[in-house]
């Protein structure tokens, strides 16, 4: 396997926040890997093969509900793991692991992380504070999707989108959208449009910039700062 250079800076903030020591002994088990937008990494009942930490890309989790529609259910940045049931024992995954926003992602074995967090390392200490941040994502989006408007979660979302990329500018189509917001491609119009006409973002040709990322959070519901708190906790 291609290991990661020691020269290179630490993106992933999880893999930052390990002892200096702890991440050189585990640099030759770290693969560096391009993320492509679009790019599926593992689907419903695959075995989880790998695990992977993201730099400055960004992983999506879909539930598929009777095998027809998606909704996405977590979003996995520079901030933690995607494969998280490896970790958890599980073999097999049972979302899909979709690549949101391109860019590269340091990428372990999954028999390396189950040898590697089985002994009481920092690893597997800050996987444990990671897996409650995510139950917190998860569960804070899911009363978040049922009792907030759409143009509140839409705000949420792209905020939370802008805290894992570099810069203002991303790519995301209509049909990408209603997948991660339960919304149709009409609704979702009509939610960007009117952010962009209160000059929060710009939003064309498949691709969103944050102009006013302060009023974007105003925008928003609490429920992007719960989330946002319990990641920071967690990393500082």
């Amino acid at each position: 396997m291609p290991s990661a250079k020691n020269n290179q800076p630490v993106m992933n903030r999880l893999l930052a926040a390990l002892p200096k020591k702890e991440y050189q002994r585990l640099l030759p088990e770290l693969e560096s890997v391009p993320l492509i937008f679009g790019d599926i990494l593992f689907e419903p009942g695959d075995r989880l093969r790998h695990v992977y930490f993201p730099d400055n890309s960004i992983i999506s989790l879909l539930s598929a509900v009777e095998d027809r529609e998606l909704l996405e259910v977590g979003m996995v940045g520079n901030e933690g793991m995607a494969g998280l049931p490896v970790f958890l024992g599980v073999a097999k995954s049972l979302t899909r692991g979709l690549v949101q926003g391109s860019g590269s992602a340091m990428r372990m074995t999954a028999a390396t992380l189950r040898r590697e967090t089985a002994t009481g390392s920092a690893l597997q200490k800050l996987l444990n504070l990671y897996a409650h941040s995510l139950m917190t994502q998860i569960s804070q989006s899911a009363a978040c999707n049922r009792f907030h408007p759409l143009g509140v979660r839409l705000a949420r979302w792209l905020l939370m989108t802008h805290d894992r990329v570099e810069g203002d500018e991303f790519r995301l189509t209509q049909e990408f959208l209603s997948h991660m917001m339960g919304g149709t491609r009409e609704q979702i119009t009509v939610a960007a449009s009117t952010l962009k006409k209160q000059n929060l973002i710009n939003y064309s040709r498949g691709r969103i910039e944050i102009l006013n990322r302060t009023g974007l959070e105003a925008a928003s519901c609490k429920c992007y700062r719960v989330v946002k708190d319990e990641y920071d906790n967690f990393l500082s």
